[in-house]
């Protein structure tokens, strides 16, 4: 079974990568490859943290390395917070970023978002990158208890509900992750 490494050390990222590229590669986290610390993220986009991160991981320990980056991208807000998502506020505080975005858009700007998690995958072949989208609205306020990060104020195109008053089994069948993930397996399918 192929060896991958997975750059993150997040339990529910981590479950729904290995439930998408199945049982023919064991996928690791940082913890079981014994990488400890923080991982550079210097860049202003989406696809430079990632390909930066796996480029780290992959020059250190020389194995298959996969690492992604995600956004979430208000149309009104000139793509903000884009790739200061988890930060936006100042620190990797949830209420604190939503409330800065609901407070920068007014009632009359249009709320047409989209999270975009960009996938980088690197091996001796090469360097490979997959993005997932999905499209959606900012809702006016925070509604829902479930989920983390956005979820509470973000509405997925063709519902009524945020991400947060969906259950996680609906949320997974169309995040942005699993859509990059997903192009990542059939990548990888190809490839053996």
């Amino acid at each position: 079974m192929k060896k991958i490494c997975f750059a993150t050390n997040n339990l529910h990222k981590l479950e729904e990568v290995k439930t998408i590229l199945g049982d023919r590669f064991e996928v690791q986290s940082l913890n079981e490859i014994g990488f400890k610390g923080e991982l550079p993220e210097t860049h202003e986009t989406l696809e430079e943290n990632s390909l930066e991160k796996a480029q780290y991981l992959f020059d250190k320990f020389q194995m298959p390395v996969f690492s992604d980056d995600s956004g979430l991208e208000v149309v009104a807000l000139n793509g903000r917070p884009g790739v200061h998502t988890a930060h936006y506020a100042g620190d990797r505080n949830a209420v604190k970023n939503m409330d800065k975005v609901l407070s920068e858009l007014s009632p009359s700007d249009s709320r047409e978002a989209q999270f975009r998690a960009v996938v980088t995958y690197i091996d001796n072949s090469g360097v490979y990158q997959f993005e997932g989208i999905i499209k959606g609205t900012v809702a006016s306020e925070k509604i829902g208890e479930d989920g983390f990060g956005y979820d509470p104020i973000f509405i997925p195109e063709g519902y009524t509900k945020t991400f947060a008053e969906l259950s996680a089994e609906v949320k997974n069948t169309m995040s942005h992750r699993k859509r990059s993930v997903e192009k990542l397996a059939a990548f990888l399918n190809k490839l053996n």
